[in-house]
């Protein structure tokens, strides 16, 4: 005769409004919007850039600087023409597209510019998402 061995597997139960709790949230590919502010005659290259880190959908508004001539002057800056390019990406290829961008403002010439995050909490639809997170497997 044998023995038989039973394994106790511990269950971890949650409060009903932790995030743990909730199936609904997506935490492995989190979205983020990439906002850059750069003088207009370089957005053609920063979009080229942005979107080689898997980023889909890239909007680009035109914009003026809101400092007056003097001022412009005083610092050196001739164009207040700028681009402003949103961009949808993944958290996980935030920080290297925001190295990569940092690092081509120190070398490039007058390309210098702003760019930052900030984290979306929702789209709607399982398709829009696939597609603003690159995941093509989700579209199909």
């Amino acid at each position: 005769m044998s023995e038989k061995r039973t394994k106790r597997v511990a269950v971890k139960k949650t409060a009903p409004n932790t995030k743990e709790a909730n199936s609904n949230t997506v935490t492995s590919n989190r979205l983020k919007l990439l906002i850059t502010i750069v003088n207009r005659s370089k957005a053609d290259f920063y979009t080229d850039l942005i979107q080689s880190y898997a980023v889909n959908m890239q909007m680009v508004l035109m914009a003026r600087g809101t400092a007056n001539a003097k001022m412009l002057n005083l610092l050196g800056l001739a164009d207040n023409e700028k681009a402003v390019i949103l961009s949808v990406i993944q958290e996980s290829q935030a920080e290297k597209a925001l190295l990569k961008i940092d690092e081509k403002f120190r070398t490039i010439k007058d390309g210098k510019g702003v760019a930052f995050t900030i984290p979306l909490t929702s789209v709607i639809g399982a398709l829009i998402y696939g597609f603003l997170s690159d995941n093509i497997m989700m579209v199909k």
